[in-house]
């Protein structure tokens, strides 16, 4: 027999008031004319109490990660899974060979410059546990800042790349909660 007058479990968030940082598996929101499905939310913790968001999303036509990092100001882009030969056919190598990436690369044409490098954990909020997995990332950016490359280090010859847009927090709206 159910309970009839069994309370509601609240949400975590203010359904008149969301904001990115409200997001989780099953919200909806608009973006680029689009609407994307959250598919599944992950987590890095950097270290210090600095933690940061990605999601995979869907928008039917598409399939991209929106990372979203609030650590005062709001830090978006929305990439999606590259070749690591489409920047340069040995950057793999070079990089378990040396242990780091380049200070420069270039993709589609274009430079990009290493603005930040961290080591960290990812955990994948979506499945029922806790483990968290080690990794190394390097952050490049084009001269306008407005393009991102992401190079990831998961284990000593665990290596992938991700490309996309710096986003404005403008650009995302209509942030719907999952049902």
């Amino acid at each position: 027999m159910f309970n009839l007058f069994k309370k509601k479990e609240e949400p975590k968030y203010d359904v008149t008031n969301l904001s990115l940082n409200d997001l989780d598996t099953g919200f909806v929101f608009d973006y680029d004319m689009k609407s994307w499905v959250v598919e599944e939310t992950y987590e890095y913790d950097w270290g210090n109490n600095n933690f940061s968001k990605e999601f995979k999303v869907n928008s039917g036509d598409e399939v991209a990660f929106l990372s979203v990092e609030d650590d005062g100001d709001m830090n978006l882009s929305m990439v999606k899974a590259i070749k690591m030969r489409t920047i340069d056919e040995d950057l793999h190598e070079e990089i378990v060979k040396n242990k780091k990436p380049p200070k420069q690369i270039h993709y589609l044409k274009e430079q990009y410059f290493l603005e930040n490098d961290a080591a960290g954990y990812f955990r994948d909020c979506s499945k029922e546990t806790e483990d968290w997995e080690e990794l190394l990332t390097w952050e490049y950016y084009n001269e306008a800042e407005d393009k991102i490359v992401c190079i990831t280090q998961w284990d000593e010859h665990n290596v992938d790349a991700s490309a996309g847009l710096v986003l404005k927090e403008h650009q995302i709206s209509e942030i719907i909660p999952g049902q």
